[in-house]
């Protein structure tokens, strides 16, 4: 009897172990049989994006949440690479923006989106040995006019604006992205996925038509930008930046301003401009001096985040930034 028992045991035991292990061959989430899919995103704005468009069939982590976290200069940890490791989607943005993702992918088979490739200004010479290169150029080559620079340790792509989510059209192919990739991991869902997509894209291009009345309306004014973060935003109002070549990458790159050049931005801020626009996360006395001047002559300074608030969409967090902008522009 004892000797059965152990047989049953042993068999039952067997039958547990071979469950577990056909489990862990099918992948983290492979999305067919039914698990959610994980999507591991550099930050919380492709975060937002993935999971609006996956919804209840995806597990989305976001590495960088918060502002107490730097992306330039964010020292990846051993649960990061472990989640990107696991995930089946990667979405990163990339032109040396979130360098760290680099690292962290090597050896992962997950899908990898990164979203710089979608934007009309990447260059050429760096699609052609990037992943979504044949998408990129199926997507764009014909659309938007952008620039600017690029932090300490922060391996940018000279004369490329990395801020790309900032660049509504871009951001729409980036979704575009994500849909297709999430129905190739998970077929069963594909139509939802896509139906998710069309009514965000709706979204997007309500933005799109808000920065258009904006370029319509105040295009030709003038604004400081200390640092590149709201360049393309900018740009898409017909804003035109006079800051002095090479302020805004200094504090980008976290380098001192050549005290000619910060002689030249305080006499543009005396001369007047409509308004200053800076990065509420990076800066130093630098920027504070320019933004103290402009308070001091009554010009409006607007700040702008690079992550989204807890539980904020990402059109719900560009119509806020809009709207900041406006209101500073605003007669």
């Amino acid at each position: 009897m004892n000797k059965s028992l152990a047989a049953l045991a042993l068999a039952a035991a067997s039958i547990v172990v071979l469950t577990g292990c056909s489990t862990a061959a099918g992948g983290a989430g492979s999305g067919e049989g039914g698990d959610a899919l994980s999507v591991v995103a550099s930050t919380n704005v492709y975060g937002s994006l993935a999971a609006q468009i996956g919804g209840d069939r995806v597990e989305v982590t976001s590495l960088i949440d918060s502002a107490a976290k730097d992306p330039h200069s964010y020292e990846a940890t051993a649960r990061d690479r472990l989640a990107v490791q696991k995930a089946d989607l990667v979405i990163e943005n990339g032109g040396g923006y979130d360098a760290f993702m680099t690292e962290l992918r090597e050896g992962s088979d997950a899908t990898v989106i990164t979203a710089a490739e979608y934007s009309h200004d990447y260059p050429d010479a760096v699609v052609e040995d990037d992943e979504h290169a044949d998408e990129h150029d199926e997507h764009e080559h014909a659309e938007g006019d952008h620039a600017e620079d690029g932090h300490e340790g922060h391996d940018h792509i000279a004369g490329f604006n990395e801020h790309v989510w900032f660049d509504a059209h871009t951001i729409s192919h980036v979704v575009e992205q994500i849909a297709h990739d999430l129905g190739e991991l998970d077929s069963a869902g594909a139509a939802d996925y896509e139906a998710a997509a069309e009514s965000l894209i709706g979204e997007l291009e309500g933005i799109e038509e808000e920065l258009h009345t904006l370029h319509d309306r105040y295009g030709g004014r003038t604004v400081f930008i200390t640092e590149p973060l709201p360049g393309l935003l900018a740009e898409a109002a017909g804003l035109d930046d006079v800051a002095p070549g090479g302020f805004a990458s200094a504090v980008e790159e976290g380098n001192d301003v050549a005290p000619a050049t910060m002689l030249d931005a305080l006499a543009l801020i005396d001369g007047g401009v409509d308004a200053v626009l800076a990065n509420a996360q990076t800066g130093g006395s630098e920027t504070e001096r320019i933004e103290q001047a402009a308070k001091d002559a009554g010009i409006p300074v607007v700040t702008f985040n690079e992550l989204l608030e807890a539980d904020q969409s990402y059109a719900e967090w560009m119509r806020a930034a809009i709207s900041n902008l406006t209101a500073a522009l605003g007669e």
